[in-house]
């Protein structure tokens, strides 16, 4: 299976892949881990207030002058996201409520425990949870789908353009969310083909500041072309199927139990990298436990140990054998690098 990333640069063979991709994940990962340096402490999860995330009307200003990049994997939907180099240089021009964006950069770390949990990054479970999904041909059509601890939303992405009935995105941070999530959806939202077509031949046809050369320039550097119409917002019917939060596990099961009548049962889990603490196991099987469907499934990629934190997945397999709600099923192994995996979780049956 060959990758493709940023501006048509092709990789050529697995073993390259992952020479290059655990390299900088092994530094990601020393700067994400190393909070010696920092007067930072490990809390358990803090009740980081919950909220639901609108789309501005008009959604292209938060792609203006985005540059993107392309994940593509086999049979995969290609899947585009903002250039993280390009983020992070420009990220003082980026409006942050929270201000986490100069602090992880004053303080040289990609995790501050409570205040900021590393969802500006994408990490390298994520990919090996998407190589997973595009070798088993995993089918959301018509399913319920919650990416939790998202980031920059590539799971549910796919979900998405895989015809997922309601994709939710949640991180803890709504800088997050509002920046680099929802950003990520739009430039993977696209509508109907036929709209499409007939959109570029009056574009075409008449001259008039439509798709354009615009178009093609966004093209060139990796981008999908642009939705914007000449008047009003654009209409995004995948974008309708999407939910957008923010906020700490515990607030968001909560806000998700009681705003919703009756509550959300996702037929879908995903996450990937989000059992580095320990303490915040119980927030996490909870929400597992509360909103997966019955015959749902939760699908976990993960390290084996996160090391300077101490979580990771015999530390959180023997929490989950504890409570005794979930089996779990090792679906994937990567001993490349930092040893990583990616295992199911479904409820137990009353007999098992």
């Amino acid at each position: 299976m060959a990758f493709s990333f940023n501006f048509d640069l092709q990789i050529k063979t697995d073993e390259v892949v992952h020479q290059d991709r655990t390299e900088t994940d092994q530094g990601l990962e020393a700067k994400r881990m190393d909070l010696t340096d920092t007067k930072e402490k490990v809390y358990p999860e803090k009740d980081k207030e919950a909220k639901e995330h609108t789309p501005p009307r008009d959604c292209q200003s938060l792609l203006e002058d985005a540059v993107c990049e392309t994940f593509t994997l086999g049979t995969l939907p290609p899947i585009h996201f903002l250039n993280e180099s390009v983020f992070e240089r420009t990220v003082s021009e980026l409006f942050d409520g929270e201000d986490i964006l100069s602090r992880t950069a004053a303080q040289n770390t990609d995790l501050i425990s409570g205040v900021y949990e590393g969802g500006l990054k994408v990490w390298e479970c994520t990919y090996d949870l998407l190589e997973h999904l595009e070798v088993e041909g995993e089918a959301f059509s018509g399913k319920r789908v919650l990416d939790l601890g998202c980031g920059a939303g590539l799971l549910g992405i796919l979900a998405l353009k895989r015809g997922a009935r309601e994709v939710h995105f949640q991180d803890y941070n709504s800088t997050v969310i509002e920046r680099l999530t929802l950003p990520n959806v739009l430039l993977n939202c696209e509508d109907d083909d036929d709209d499409d077509d007939d959109d570029d031949d009056d574009d075409d046809d008449d001259g008039g500041g439509g798709a354009g050369k615009g178009d093609e320039e966004r093209e060139k550097d990796g981008c999908p072309p642009s939705k914007m119409r000449a008047t009003g917002p654009p209409q995004n019917p995948q974008l309708d199927r999407c939910r957008f939060f923010s906020g700490s596990w515990t607030t968001f099961l909560t806000q998700m139990l009681h705003d919703n009548d009756p509550p959300p049962k996702y037929d879908l889990i995903m996450t990937s990298e989000t059992i580095y603490n320990a303490d915040y196991y119980p927030a996490l099987h909870e929400v597992f436990r509360r909103l997966l469907d019955q015959g749902g499934l939760v699908y976990l990629a993960t390290k084996a140990h996160y090391f300077g934190v101490g979580g990771g997945l015999y530390l959180f397999q023997n929490y989950v054998e504890q409570k005794d709600v979930f089996k779990m099923k090792c679906l994937k192994d990567v001993e490349q690098g930092l040893q990583r995996h990616v295992v199911a979780l479904s409820f137990k049956k009353p007999d098992q």
